[in-house]
């Protein structure tokens, strides 16, 4: 797959969007890879599991990305049900890693 691509404003054809479409989304696995980095990082540094599910802390996550939604114009109803999603995975995750390194 070609690694360069063209921004959403110059492209002129469907195969330019697509590269642009591809190279974004391996852009955003590295993203969520860095994520979960740091739910690998909250669980091996909070000592009790009870303090993994922060409901404010989701509020305040999805919240964010609600808010910085909005204001880029995007369609904020469905990224809060992502990063609802998203969330919900991290703590699992969490959870899960935070047995795995006491186990």
């Amino acid at each position: 797959m070609d690694d360069t691509f063209k921004l959403p404003e110059d492209c002129i054809d469907m195969s330019e969007v697509r590269v642009g479409v591809d190279t974004t989304d391996r852009q955003l696995m590295e993203l969520l890879d860095r994520r979960f980095g740091y739910m690998r990082a909250a669980a091996r540094i909070k000592t009790d599991r009870n303090i993994v599910r922060d409901e404010a802390r989701k509020a305040q996550v999805i919240g964010n990305a609600v808010t910085d939604a909005e204001a880029r114009g995007l369609p904020s109803e469905k990224i809060g049900e992502i990063w609802e999603l998203l969330v919900e995975t991290s703590i699992a995750y969490e959870l899960e890693e935070w047995d795995r390194i006491r186990a």
